[in-house]
């Protein structure tokens, strides 16, 4: 779904578990989480606070 990046949850460095939270989307006033989908460590983080996003855009970056 397209919106806004709300909030950025993690950092790069940070391990993340397969199905936590990341990054909250704004999409028509509700708050969308958006979830890892494998364990690992943030590589990179794509996005900025307040960037506009479509649906597929990649956000950010696992190893």
């Amino acid at each position: 779904m397209a919106g806004n990046v709300w909030k950025i949850v993690v950092n790069k460095g940070d391990k993340v578990s397969s199905g936590q939270e990341v990054i909250i989307l704004e999409s028509m006033k509700m708050e969308i989480p958006i979830t890892a989908k494998n364990d690992g460590e943030v590589a990179e983080v794509i996005v900025n606070e307040g960037d506009f996003v479509n649906d597929g855009d990649v956000l950010l970056k696992l190893e």
